[in-house]
């Protein structure tokens, strides 16, 4: 399967005017890069083909195929790796456009779900849709939810080591102090993976794109780190890839809280200057002093 996808640059350089106590002066800054990403579909028999637009976000340009591939998956679109021919962006765009615009060939014998295409507007919307029932919805699409699972030993030195080792390996963050990053651990606190853009969101679905593209889907043995707060949101994509274990530097919402002690996920916010919170606890994770 192909998946070029056009290389940008993710900071910019601009000429700004610094001011310290009683004195001004020039400077040249690194700014986060944000651009628009429109994600388009095809899918249907080869002579028939049908192209539809599913969503423009706003990103970190960089990482679009997996950015493209995580989003489909967590907005439960496609369900496996297998169901992707191609992901590049379109040829017939003029060069600025291309940039901008990731298209996800299907295979011809998937049929996507578009009809959850609709389903994230209550993050963004408030029409007073009920909490309870967008939880529901994500139990309609998810297919690790019945995965089996192990009995998991969590430690505070671990745990504790976590933040700092996200990061010290956010390159981005380091030079700009405006991305978001979104890292895998295994249990013995090792970084396996790590994406960073100015969306929350998508650094968590870049991050599950890369896992849906290795083979690595469910990630039921790994820990997430998310470098600020823990929404609904991105408690929601967590669920769907399989995630037992949230760690969030920032604090998490009422509404994440109720994902995780739904689908039985360990949830912990506030996890810096060795502290954090447990908001829930997994019946199969254990957390322990040493």
């Amino acid at each position: 399967m192909k998946t070029n996808t056009l290389e940008n640059k993710s900071v910019q350089k601009i000429d700004i005017v610094k001011v310290k106590e009683d004195r001004s002066f020039p400077y040249t800054d690194d700014i986060s890069v944000e651009e628009p990403l429109e994600i388009r579909i095809s899918y249907g028999p080869k002579d028939q083909r049908i192209s539809k637009n599913i969503s423009v976000t706003m990103r970190t340009p960089g990482n679009d195929a997996e950015l493209a591939a995580g989003f489909l998956f967590t907005e439960g679109i496609i369900s496996g790796y297998h169901q992707i021919q191609n992901i590049d962006h379109p040829q017939a765009e003029c060069s600025r456009n291309r940039e901008n615009i990731i298209e996800v060939e299907l295979t011809e014998d998937f049929v996507p779900h578009l009809k959850n295409v609709d389903r994230n507007f209550y993050t963004t919307s408030s029409c007073g849709v009920c909490g309870k029932g967008s939880i529901e919805s994500i139990k309609t699409v998810s297919s690790f939810q019945d995965i089996k699972r192990e009995e998991l030993t969590l430690s505070f030195d671990i745990l504790y080591q976590l933040s700092g080792n996200l990061q010290s390996f956010q390159n981005n963050f380091s030079a700009t102090g405006g991305i978001h990053a979104s890292g895998i651990f295994n249990f013995d606190g090792q970084l396996l993976a790590l994406r960073e853009d100015v969306g929350r969101h998508n650094a968590l679905d870049k991050l599950i794109g890369h896992a849906l593209f290795t083979g690595q889907l469910p990630l039921k043995d790994k820990i997430l780190v998310l470098s600020g707060r823990a929404s609904f949101e991105l408690i929601q994509k967590a669920a769907m890839a399989g995630i037992t274990v949230v760690a969030a530097i920032g604090a998490p919402s009422s509404l994440a809280v109720d994902v995780a002690k739904e689908f039985d996920m360990t949830l912990l916010g506030f996890l810096r200057d060795n502290r954090f919170n447990i908001y829930n606890q997994s019946s199969f994770h254990k957390i322990i002093e040493k």
